[in-house]
């Protein structure tokens, strides 16, 4: 597998425009609420720009886990910190942009063919995933080199 280690100093947060030769975008989720609190509802199709098949959350991650290391073939993915805060790292394999996904109301699209790494969890991090199909196996690529053999005969 190669290294990379990006500069943390030049990581942008998820609220300004991504780039890359993927173009993952950003979501802003709809807040509703009141004096009461607020509330965020995602629905497949119009708030995620697909059909949810799978909704998981990463939690308890304890310090210095980083978790990733694969892409998928077809899947496509939304991922909100609905708290704390995490890094994830996406590579299509011409250009690595790592996000810091810290806000509710913000979500990281996350395309077919995207290797993804995330690491520096928070204490309190909550990442939600919306997932367009259910798992399948088949669909992970978990090896590096592999994704970007890959990717170079998909161009």
């Amino acid at each position: 597998m190669n290294a990379f280690q990006p500069d943390d100093s030049q990581m942008p947060s998820v609220e300004v425009p991504l780039q890359g030769t993927s173009d993952p975008l950003i979501r802003q989720l709809p807040v509703l609420g009141d004096h009461r609190g607020s509330l965020i509802a995602i629905e497949g199709g119009s708030t995620v720009p697909f059909d949810v098949k799978r909704i998981y959350y990463i939690f308890g991650t304890q310090p210095g886990v980083e978790r990733g290391f694969h892409a998928h073939v077809a899947l496509r993915q939304l991922a909100v910190c609905v708290a704390g805060s995490c890094e994830m790292i996406l590579d299509d394999g011409q250009e690595r942009t790592a996000y810091l996904l810290d806000r509710p109301d913000r979500g990281l699209l996350i395309q077919a063919m995207m290797w993804r790494e995330m690491r520096n969890f928070s204490a309190d991090a909550v990442l939600l995933v919306l997932a367009d199909h259910a798992y399948d196996e088949a669909d992970y690529i978990r090896d590096y080199d592999r994704f970007l053999e890959t990717v170079s005969r998909l161009a």
